[in-house]
């Protein structure tokens, strides 16, 4: 793991490169989603099979097979363990209450000479989510997609998940009925996207897409945006904390190898003004690695992309960290709400000894869906907004029009648009 300190001569340029780690080679992978999507457009269904047949190891004989059987949802729901059955329930209604205090509202404001002026908040038809599936699916990321769209009041919700080998995971399947979504098809990939995006015989064309997914998954998002709206561009996991002398390192390793553990590109920065702090918990680390199933994924990423920065005091610590961004920041001293008025950009913000990120993951009630590799700076987290849209809402009495008309009509003329003049001298008392 790279052990860095701000008093360094090359911090600098290491920090420099800290900051690209979110990069993702789309370049590279471009052409490939480009081909994919024009595949999916100009053949629907049947490229849809054939990509499968590719990518998923199985070989849809209908159209019918591309979409996940109802009867099947139930049937693993019923099959929970009464535990487990009860756990996603309690993340169910905790992610839904929290996301309905997100409901932005409609308004009018009216004026003295009658100008009614507002706002009208509307969901969007479709939405598109998609879950990253196969034998590792995330009910969790059903969750969090699902529950927003629904407070939202989006009328139909479409959602693929990849299922190789076509054996759909048992849980994402309770998940689906839990959620009580009908409409989940057997696909994954830039095919799903473009599925989403464009329409096919079987799926059909949405309003918005949102969900994480692979470098393939992120390039066709950013491909189709436009055609549809999407909700970020997201890469690889992170997390950053910012942790005291008063902080537990067992606590801070085992955090950050939580997100360490998705994936050998994950980043995971411990930012501390404490040298001992630093110097226990890369101890912790090498205690806590052993005993993790994906140890393997997890040592590359803590080894290949994860930093300890050593600082001269909190102040430059909150700075390094208002650079990094990070999709997951815990804070963790004495008193971390002083800090929170500081902290710019962050996708999830953990406040506290007892709020470790994996309680945002599941159970707290926000979003999980975040912004990554500093992205931060300008995204912000799924919510019930990325599957709404705004309208202006203007009303002018005769009063109204008269008081002010003039003025429009002189900023048209000065901009040569006669028609726009005299669209508003028509209506204006001679």
């Amino acid at each position: 793991m790279t052990i860095l300190s701000t008093a360094d001569k090359n911090f600098s340029a290491a920090f420099t490169q800290l900051l690209g780690r979110g990069k993702m080679d789309m370049e590279h992978v471009s052409t490939i989603v480009t081909g994919i999507i024009n595949e999916i457009k100009a053949e629907k269904n049947s490229a849809l099979k054939r990509h499968i047949s590719k990518f998923d190891n199985w070989t849809p004989e209908s159209d019918e097979d591309l979409k996940m059987n109802t009867d099947d949802m139930k049937t693993a729901y019923d099959a929970l363990e009464p535990k487990l059955k009860a756990a996603l329930h309690l993340a169910y209604d905790r992610i839904k209450v929290y996301h309905e205090k997100q409901l932005p509202k409609s308004w009018f404001d009216t004026e003295e000479n009658g100008t009614i002026l507002g706002q009208k908040v509307t969901a969007v038809d479709k939405a598109g989510l998609y879950i990253p599936g196969g034998k590792a699916a995330y009910p969790s990321s059903l969750l969090m997609n699902v529950i927003p769209a629904q407070v939202a009041g989006v009328e139909e919700i479409v959602v693929c998940t990849p299922t190789p080998d076509n054996e759909p995971n048992h849980l994402l399947l309770a998940a689906c009925h839990l959620c009580g979504v009908t409409n989940v098809y057997k696909v994954g990939g830039a095919s799903a996207i473009a599925a989403m995006a464009y329409g096919t015989e079987t799926i059909p064309k949405v309003d918005v897409i949102t969900g994480p997914g692979n470098i393939f998954v992120a390039t066709a998002k950013k491909l189709v945006f436009g055609e549809v709206n999407i909700d970020m561009i997201a890469g690889p996991s992170e997390i950053g904390i910012l942790a005291d002398e008063t902080a537990n390192p067992n606590h801070l390793a085992i955090d950050l190898l939580s997100q360490a553990e998705h994936d050998e590109m994950a980043s995971s920065i411990l930012i501390t003004p404490s040298q001992r702090i630093a110097d226990e918990t890369l101890v912790e680390i090498e205690a806590w690695l052993p005993k993790l199933p994906r140890e393997k994924i997890a040592r590359k990423s803590i080894e290949d992309r994860g930093a300890v920065i050593v600082t001269k005091d909190m102040d430059e610590a909150l700075k390094l960290m208002n650079e990094i961004a990070p999709e997951h920041l815990e804070v963790v001293t004495v008193n971390p709400f002083e800090l929170l008025p500081r902290i710019k950009h962050a996708g999830a913000i953990f406040l506290g000894p007892n709020s470790p990120e994996a309680i945002g993951d599941y159970v707290a009630g926000p979003n999980h869906t975040l912004p990554t590799g500093g992205t931060a700076k300008f995204y912000s987290p799924l919510g019930v907004e990325n599957f709404m849209k705004k309208s202006s809402i203007i009303s002018f009495s005769a009063d109204a029009i008269n008081e002010i008309g003039e003025a429009c009509a002189m900023i048209a003329n000065t901009e040569s648009l006669t028609a726009h003049e005299m669209s508003v001298r028509v209506r204006l008392k001679k």
